[in-house]
């Protein structure tokens, strides 16, 4: 693929908000990440025609060659570069391996006279100049992004060097595979935030994605995955590919981190190469999420030949020293009942499986030692003890690492409460489909690496933190972008400023400049959206209020006359009242005019259903089930064959067969609940659910649409005291990776006035 060359930097020049005395940080310069230290001085630096680039090294004119590029894209002038110059004119990359600086340290200072950035390494120049970079008026000042020389710059006195060394960011190119283009692209902009290692998730049960030469059916066989629908998601990386992007990254001073996931989440590598296994099964790459049961061997040595073979080839593509190997979420079930591994277990004096583990784990990390790399493993790998030079990322939780560092291993932190960018940042209600959980910007933003439960003497084993992107609901390369920004600039100002320089209003004003950089990238980045509705249909007898908020501080906008809304609408300021009919439309608006996602809601007002009036009935709901696997209702044909019998509670309707893990085909099935629901008194009521429908009063409430049903759905309807016909449908089947066989099957209330859920249990449902 062609190699494509983006301008990476960023306009700034622009008045934030005024200097903390308490912080040796003026902010009056908006530099992202914000540096260690900033003092602004009298005067200016002009830059013009006559500007030269001075070096004294060849390593850093290749820096300088570098930013000129970058510089000619906006100006169309290109500067020269001189090993010494008698002009005062001039932008000096100074590199003294004698300074006493940390190897990405760098001052920056800038003069009437010339600019000075001083380092003890390349990478501590490159980050200077990236700095230097972020002080040119290069966006914003018109719609071209033109710079016209001459400009001129701040004076300034920059001291800036990393808290962490590890600042870092993962992808998942496994459940959906993406383009070395779109790969670049990312390195591009991460290298503007200082960001300096990606972790490749190159390999899982959904997809091999890395071509290894002496075993082609992990591409052939392993990079193929059909999905439930009968459509396949294929794709991965040749070798020459890889060393293409690893070398992108280096020139941008980014390490990549390969990750080759052992001894579980490997049915790709069995269905190529059953033998690996611990059974005799015929294995196909899994195209469900979640973690499977069949996992590599740890009793066969063909299984550690194997891995040796892979990481030698590795070793071709991938200079950076640490790997790593996986060992999470790795189900024994196999093991406990494999020939080989009980006797390796009884050989070798292990406990139990876990310690089988430890020692799988032990022997991979002696393969990687033979090509001079140091492993890194999940901290799932903790529980059956691991060798003194293991090293840890911490991602179930902070546990994982604080007990690691104490011991004295070296730690990434990467929790997922934090870190993990495919959770949703805003209400889930109102974002699209993401995994689940909740991680706002600025949770991300506070997030502190180094726990209190460390000791002093090991918090040095804290080497950094990263953010993770897994892409089970990312299909697209404009959605790994709205997961991933502006969350991972949050990230990278908590692994490089220092946490007292850190102030969360200051970030947000600094990140109008950004938006304009990640505009002029292409990059689909997230903005907050309206939340506060739950449901986009809004019923009321009377007269409604509905207050919105946003996750941080962001204008919203909005229209009542069934138009979309554009920065001259209507600006939000106090909860929006109706007493009759109206079809309302928000959004949220940043400064440069870019605007979220509409929400439309339909607010509407009703009179309660009245209740039917029923005698004689009986607990439960008739339930008549007929086997298949249907997509979607309209698929449900012949509905003559339909078992029918009682439940006397919803969830009754589904027992899972194994949650996470497996679904048993015979379960396919669609499920009609048909009987009454008794509700305790009048007013307006919202329902949650995530079956397929749920209908009351004749009233179709719930409509899923989606065939992927993760997440529950809500609508209001206004309802009389008494008992109401209600009718739920569910489909059992697989759709885009989830089972909605894990779904209980479910129905919750509330009334309008109430915020938690209810469940809709026995006492309340008749036939």
């Amino acid at each position: 693929m062609s190699l494509r060359i983006i301008p990476i930097f960023f306009l700034i020049f622009m008045a934030c908000k005024s200097p903390d005395s308490s912080s040796p940080v003026n902010r009056s310069l908006s530099i992202t990440p914000i540096p260690f230290k900033v003092d602004t001085k009298q005067g200016y630096f002009e830059i013009n025609k006559k500007t030269t680039f001075l070096c004294s090294e060849t390593s850093s004119e290749v820096i300088a060659s570098f930013f000129i590029e970058k510089i000619k894209a906006f100006t169309g002038h290109s500067f020269s570069i001189h090993n010494e110059s008698d002009t005062k004119n001039n932008i000096q990359l100074i590199k003294e391996s004698t300074l006493d600086f940390g190897e990405q340290e760098y001052h920056l200072s800038i003069s009437k006279d010339e600019v000075k950035i001083k380092a003890k390494t390349d990478q501590g120049l490159f980050y200077g100049m990236q700095t230097f970079m972020q002080l040119l008026p290069l966006y914003g000042a018109n719609s071209k992004n033109q710079m016209h020389l001459p400009v001129k710059i701040q004076a300034v006195e920059i001291e800036d060097k990393p808290r962490f060394g590890w600042r870092g960011m993962h992808l998942d190119v496994s459940r959906h595979f993406f383009s070395i283009d779109f790969i670049k692209k990312q390195l591009d902009v991460l290298a503007l935030f200082k960001i300096n290692k990606f972790h490749w998730h190159l390999t899982d049960d959904q997809g091999w994605r890395i071509e290894i030469k002496k075993y082609p059916k992990l591409t052939e066989i392993g990079s193929k995955r059909k999905n439930a629908d009968g459509s396949v998601h294929q794709g991965f990386y040749t070798q020459e590919e890889i060393k293409e992007v690893v070398q992108y990254a280096k020139e941008r001073f980014i390490d990549v981190v390969p990750e080759f996931d052992t001894p579980g989440h490997a049915i790709a590598i069995l269905a190529g190469y059953p033998e690996l296994s611990c059974g005799k099964e015929k294995y196909e790459v899994r195209n469900l999420w979640g973690v499977e049961s069949s996992i590599l061997c740890a009793g066969k040595e063909e299984t550690y030949t194997f891995i040796e073979d892979v990481v030698q080839e590795l070793s071709t593509l991938f200079p950076y020293e640490y790997y790593h190997m996986g060992g999470d979420e790795v189900p024994k079930d196999q093991w406990k009942n494999s020939l080989e591994c009980q006797e390796l277990k009884k050989r070798e004096g292990l406990k139990d499986e876990k310690e089988i583990q430890s020692y799988f784990m032990a022997r991979v990390e002696k393969i990687l030692l033979k090509f001079d790399k140091k492993m890194i493993g999940w901290d799932e790998i903790l529980e059956g003890g691991i060798t003194p030079t293991t090293n840890i990322m911490s991602w179930q939780g902070e546990e994982g690492g604080i007990k690691a560092a104490n011991k004295g291993h070296d730690v990434i932190m990467t929790p997922a409460k934090y870190c993990y960018f495919n959770f949703y940042q805003g209400d889930f209600k109102a974002e699209p489909l993401a995994f689940g959980g909740y991680i706002p910007l600025e949770k991300v933003y506070h997030y502190d690496p180094i726990p209190k439960e460390i000791k002093d003497d090991k918090k040095k084993h804290i080497l950094g933190a990263q953010g993770n992107v897994w892409t089970e609901y990312a299909y697209e390369d404009k959605t790994i972008e709205y997961l991933l920004y502006p969350r991972i600039i949050a990230l990278a100002e908590t692994t490089w400023s220092q946490k007292e320089n850190k102030k969360f209003d200051d970030f947000l004003n600094r990140l109008n400049t950004v938006y304009d950089v990640l505009e002029y990238h292409h990059v689909n980045y997230h903005i907050p959206l309206p939340e506060g509705p739950t449901s986009n249909k809004i019923v009321f007898i009377d007269s409604v209020s509905i207050p919105f908020t946003t996750t941080h501080p962001v204008k919203m906008v909005y229209t009542t006359d069934g138009t979309d809304p554009n920065a001259s609408s209507t600006a939000y300021t106090e909860p929006l009242h109706f007493k009759e009919n109206t079809e309302l439309r928000i959004a949220s608006i940043l400064k440069n005019g870019k605007m979220s996602s509409i929400r439309k809601l339909n607010i509407t007002k009703e009179n309660p259903i009245a209740a039917s009036e029923m005698e004689k009935l009986s607990q439960g709901l008739i339930m008549r089930t007929v086997k298949g696997n249907f997509d979607s209702i309209s698929d449900i044909k012949d509905t003559t064959k339909m078992h029918t019998s009682t439940v006397k509670k919803i969830e009754d309707a589904n027992t899972t067969y194994h949650w996470g893990h497996e679904v048993k085909k015979d379960n396919f099935k669609a499920v009609f609940l048909d009987g009454y629901v008794d509700i305790p008194e009048d007013g307006v009521y919202y329902f949650s659910s995530t079956q397929d429908q749920v209908w009351i009063g004749d009233q179709l409430v719930i409509d899923y649409k989606t065939p992927l049903k993760k997440h529950p759905k809500e609508s209001s309807i206004a309802l009389q005291k008494g008992k109401h016909k209600l009718k739920i449908v569910y489909l059992n089947n697989i759709a885009k990776g989830w089972a909605t066989d894990w779904n209980t099957v479910e129905l919750k209330y509330r009334k309008a006035s109430e915020v938690d859920y209810k469940e809709i249990n026995e006492n309340m449902i008749f036939h």
